[in-house]
């Protein structure tokens, strides 16, 4: 399998320098330059398997000119090991023909470790094989930081700098990055919101002097691993309620649109999915952009769902490559436009993304009635972000087809606003319960790209 930039200008590469390399050098983002399709028997056959048997038959195509097959399954039950629930992935019913799909188990309690536990194991044994070290920058709204951290914390050949934005991130996240006390971790809060830092990431990319010097690599949902970590639980959600033989529909709470775009990449693999629901909050450029008003940047305006407060989703670059008929130069013009503000999506593009996606958007007190509804009405207490989908996804939800709405993550890491809306104290894991007693490690750092990279110079392999 080869790997293509959305912007058509770099040379395609394998998936593993793909995965090492993050960011196209053109800007733009990998693709694979075809999507494998499964068949109905091969959909139908992942009924009632183990999430790690599921997550290698799915994501196996992309990877194997890469990895040897029976290492790629060890690399997958590395990745799992550590979740707290032996379904990885466990559905649960909400009311009649909705779901809940519960992706806060593994180990930062944030749906991002899917993608993360796997990507750290991929970049491990590659690294080693190698004999090479790499610097990780991440960015981050909330979740990925702290996912990329625990991924990578103690590995001798990585050095991980996240950057996330000062005092916009809740302080469960916040201390999730800030209090391991590894060496070759370093967390950064950055004076500005997260596209400033998603802004600085990617300058960091472009910059080829820095970029080579540091041996820059991303983790970032960019990084395509990480998208293909997340299409797998679509699979085994599917199939759990009888795919392939009845259409389901999934309502995905994102800001970056990484992880509604793997579901975009599973319909493309032949999973019958019906419908693709964007629930955005206040922050909403994308559901204005996919109800016709073009792709134009506002100001991200502060939360109580943090991760969603994001006014570019890098992602999206993704899905307008498909809907501009696999045009990079038109990616490309698109991507130049942006830098001055934003974009008009051209007539033909928004029938293609309208043929997948559908979108809605929540206020903050719509988002904290959810919260108390749905723990008076299904027993179920769900984080902030999570309530977006689920009231977007009861608007959406069709009587003949299952809705299955994506619990992004646990309550405990949104307390303050859990507790407000519902009147109930979510609690930490037990193995979670003293990270309010940790000591933290942090730098706050000006929003500057040359201080970011004279910091990450610095601070390599201290």
């Amino acid at each position: 399998m080869k790997y293509i930039s959305t912007r058509g200008q770099a040379p395609e590469l394998t998936f593993e320098e793909a995965m090492l390399t993050g960011l196209a050098r053109d800007g733009g983002l990998y693709l694979p330059a075809e999507i494998p399709v499964m068949s109905q028997d091969e959909i139908a056959a992942l009924a009632g398997l183990p999430y790690e048997e599921i997550a290698f038959r799915v994501m196996w195509p992309y990877v194997s000119g890469s990895f040897a097959e029976e290492e790629f399954k060890a690399i997958i039950a590395r990745a799992y090991e550590g979740f707290g629930h032996d379904a990885r992935a466990p559905l649960k019913q909400l009311n009649e023909n909705h779901f809940l799909l519960e992706l806060f188990h593994g180990p930062t309690l944030a749906f991002k470790d899917f993608a993360m536990q796997l990507i750290g194991q991929l970049f491990q044994v590659a690294l080693k094989r190698r004999g090479d070290r790499v610097t990780i920058v991440g960015a981050t709204s909330g979740d990925t930081g702290s996912a990329a951290i625990e991924a990578f914390r103690g590995l001798d050949a990585v050095d991980v700098f996240i950057l996330f934005p000062h005092g916009r991130v809740s302080e469960v996240q916040r201390r999730q990055m800030t209090t391991p006390a590894d060496s070759n971790v370093h967390a950064l809060a950055v004076d500005g919101d997260f596209d400033d830092c998603q802004a600085a990431l990617k300058d960091m990319f472009n910059d080829f002097d820095f970029r080579d010097g540091v041996k820059l690599a991303g983790v970032n949902s960019i990084n395509f691993a990480r998208v293909l970590a997340q299409i797998v639980y679509y699979f085994s959600a599917a199939v759990s309620l009888g795919a392939p033989h009845r259409k389901v529909s999934f309502t995905v709470p994102t800001g970056n649109f990484g992880d509604i775009f793997a579901g975009y990449l599973a319909k493309r693999m032949g999973l019958p999915i019906d419908r693709l629901v964007v629930a955005t909050n206040q922050n909403d450029i994308l559901h204005r952009c996919l109800s016709g008003e073009g792709y134009f940047k506002g100001e991200t305006i502060p939360s109580i769902s943090p991760s969603m407060d994001i006014q570019v989703s890098s992602n999206f670059e993704r899905a307008l490559y498909y809907a501009y008929g696999e045009d990079g130069s038109a990616v490309a013009q698109l991507m130049d436009e942006l830098k001055n503000g934003g974009f008009n999506v051209s007539q033909g593009a928004m029938e293609a993304l309208r043929e997948s996606f559908d979108s809605g958007r929540m206020s903050e007190d719509e988002t904290l009635e959810t919260i108390k509804h749905t723990l008076a009405h299904s027993a179920e207490l769900v984080c902030p972000h999570t309530a977006i989908g689920v009231k977007v996804g009861e608007d959406h939800r069709a009587a003949d087809t299952p809705m299955i709405t994506l619990a992004t993550a646990h309550p405990a890491k949104f307390p303050a606003a859990v507790e407000k809306a519902s009147g109930e104290h979510p609690p930490l894991p037990s193995r979670m319960s003293d990270l309010y007693e940790r000591s933290e490690r942090v730098t706050r750092i000006a929003n500057e790209l040359g201080t970011l990279e004279d910091h990450i110079r610095r601070h390599i392999a201290e």
